[in-house]
């Protein structure tokens, strides 16, 4: 079920929200540029400014010499990059359908906070319930979960057009939409900590998108105390 557009207005534009889209595209080109030259240095880069959850955890305890820069940097580096074309292509399409909304409902400046804070959290999901992981964890989706928990929580009958593949296309409601997105997600990530190896999940971090949606939904009922004008629908 993918998200193609919603029927909620947004009265402002939404710069920040374009401005994080493009630079997480801007971003996913220079990974390609430093694979054309070569794959190993991708792989380098991957590691250096992805979370690789059993290095920070070794940093953050002591375990590791490294610098601590080396385990912080990271919680901010990695939202900006990308596995793969379809990975940063599902990310935006999620944050331009869901983004413009939560940037108009708290402000520009609020909003990249809570994109942001979104993230970390999504990151420390992923940490807490997945230490041991060597595999690095990169993307946007912990934070764009985010901003799907604060969307879930002030638009919740707002109409979603989706197409359910190969060819249905129909319109929910985005309480629906949502909640069965973080239902899908909770049960991933429940069935990937049961599971022997990470590697039998295909790497994607469940937790992240689990931990971030809910630091939305958290984030947005404790900034959602004054009064806002263009709250249609919400809870």
């Amino acid at each position: 079920m993918i998200p193609l557009r919603d029927d909620q207005p947004s009265f402002s534009t939404p710069f920040i929200n374009y401005f994080l889209i493009i630079l997480n595209v801007v971003v996913f080109l220079w990974e390609l540029s430093i694979n054309m030259e070569s794959s190993r240095a991708l792989t380098a880069f991957i590691a250096e400014f992805g979370i690789v959850p059993r290095h920070t955890v070794a940093v953050l305890t002591g375990q590791s010499y490294d610098a601590p820069a080396t385990a912080i940097l990271p919680f901010f580096t990695s939202m900006f990059l990308h596995g793969g074309f379809w990975h940063v292509a599902g990310n935006m399409l999620f944050l331009w359908i869901f983004g413009d909304n939560v940037e108009d409902y708290l402000g520009h400046f609020r909003y990249l906070l809570f994109y942001l804070g979104s993230g970390i959290v999504a990151a420390l999901s992923q940490i807490v319930l997945n230490p041991n992981s060597s595999i690095p964890t990169v993307g946007a989706s912990g934070a764009i979960a985010g901003v799907m928990g604060a969307y879930f929580i002030l638009y919740p009958r707002a109409r979603v057009l989706v197409w359910f593949p190969p060819i249905f296309f129909f319109h929910v409601a985005a309480w629906f939409m949502l909640g069965y997105w973080f239902l899908i997600q909770f049960l991933s990530g429940t069935a990937s900590s049961i599971a022997v190896t990470s590697q039998t999940t295909g790497g994607i971090a469940f937790w992240a998108h689990v931990g971030g949606f809910a630091a939305g939904v958290i984030a947005i009922k404790l900034l959602s105390e004054r009064p806002q004008r263009h709250r249609y629908g919400a809870w």
